[in-house]
């Protein structure tokens, strides 16, 4: 099986848990793509940058250029509930475009992407299933996705009652998105660096440490795809 993992910045990790990792060269300015053997799966690990246009842009790389069978998103995000806090690893089981708005102009709620019927994009069940069955600490979440770094307790908190959403995030929708056009299926497992009342010092304080407690967990789940 070959297994596209999706990287937005957090390679550290990466680099520190793949000892064998080697970087291909000849990718589009502003990625770089690297793979690592394990057992019966080839992963191709693409570092992408931020945002949602980049995260597809890099989706459809993996799929039309190197041919993965499955996209595996992990990362960082910031959670929206007390619940949510630091360093709580979870699996995406929907996303909300929450920066999609086409309400002005057609029958749309806000969120709403033209041909869904709810502001609520699902991710692919048999997936999401299989990694709670493999870590059962694993909480099931709503992301609201946008390009927008949410920095402030009051726009979380707006977004959690708005969306009903659990965590937020730049990359996600990108992600899903994109899959579905291809009909890929994709895993996105998600570690909170910053709680409901943190923002951009504890992003940055706990980025790296959040960031390599998710890809113990995604590295597990891969093993059993």
């Amino acid at each position: 099986m070959r297994i596209g993992l999706v990287v937005a910045i957090e390679m550290d990790p990466i680099f520190a848990y793949y000892k064998d990792i080697e970087e291909i060269k000849d990718v589009p300015n502003g990625f770089k793509l690297y793979k690592s053997q394990k057992e019966n799966s080839e992963i191709y690990i693409l570092q992408t940058g931020m945002g949602e246009i980049a995260a597809s842009a890099g989706v459809q790389y993996l799929i039309s250029v190197c041919k993965v069978d499955v996209i595996v998103n992990y990362g960082v995000v910031g959670g929206l509930t007390t619940d949510m806090s630091k360093h709580k690893v979870c699996v995406l089981n929907r996303v909300v475009h929450y920066k999609y708005d086409c309400s002005g102009f057609m029958d749309l709620k806000v969120g709403q992407v033209d041909g869904y019927d709810s502001v609520f994009i699902p991710t692919d069940k048999n997936l999401y299933e299989h990694a709670v069955k493999i870590n059962p600490d694993l909480m099931l979440a709503t992301c609201c996705s946008g390009d927008k770094f949410v920095d402030s307790a009051e726009e979380k908190n707006e977004l959690h009652e708005q969306f009903e959403g659990d965590v937020c995030d730049m990359e996600s929708a990108g992600v899903v998105l994109t899959c579905k056009i291809n009909n890929v299926p994709c895993l996105l497992l998600k570690a909170v660096s910053d709680g409901l009342v943190g923002g951009a010092n504890e992003f940055y304080d706990e980025l790296q440490e959040a960031s390599a407690k998710c890809l113990s967990i995604a590295d597990e789940i891969m093993s059993t795809l």
